[in-house]
């Protein structure tokens, strides 16, 4: 199996081409910098900077919505391949073939580093009981697909 999940930010804003021909399609490539679980230096933060490709409607949503510093949550497959550049030399390529993005932030706290702010933006408690859960009304519980 050959699946990957990446959150992380967008280094710069994506670049977009369109395919020839008549059924052109968007090609977009950013690339995103993940940061790393754990690092060996405890006072320095390190990233992994991951190139990312995603065609069609993928493409198009990152050319509309997709801006540098945006977090997002990429999924996808690993894709290798190589070519020979103009002096001769064989170079290797691997990047993500996105085929699904969010955002993982809302669009007020893209600023702060965390995606969990504790500004005036973050999400209201629910009504309830201060459990995090809400409350059911009653009489719905004969609704309900489960016991």
């Amino acid at each position: 199996m050959n699946k990957v999940i990446l959150l992380g930010r967008l280094t710069r804003d994506p670049e977009v081409r369109y395919s020839q021909g008549d059924n052109s399609m968007a090609i977009a490539r950013y690339t995103l910098a993940v940061d790393r679980r754990f690092n060996r230096n405890n006072d320095e933060q390190t990233a992994d900077f991951i190139n990312c490709v995603a065609f069609g409607r993928n493409g198009e949503f990152a050319e509309k919505y997709l801006r540098k510093g945006t977090k997002i949550c990429a999924e996808g497959r690993i894709q290798t391949g190589s070519y020979t550049n103009k002096d001769g030399q064989k170079v290797y390529t691997t990047e993500v073939v996105v085929e699904n993005q969010e955002f993982a932030e809302s669009k007020g706290s893209q600023g702060s580093s965390d995606s969990f702010s504790s500004g005036s933006d973050s999400v209201p408690e629910p009504s309830g009981a201060g459990d995090g859960f809400m409350n059911i009304p009653e009489g719905i519980e004969e609704e309900l697909p489960f016991n």
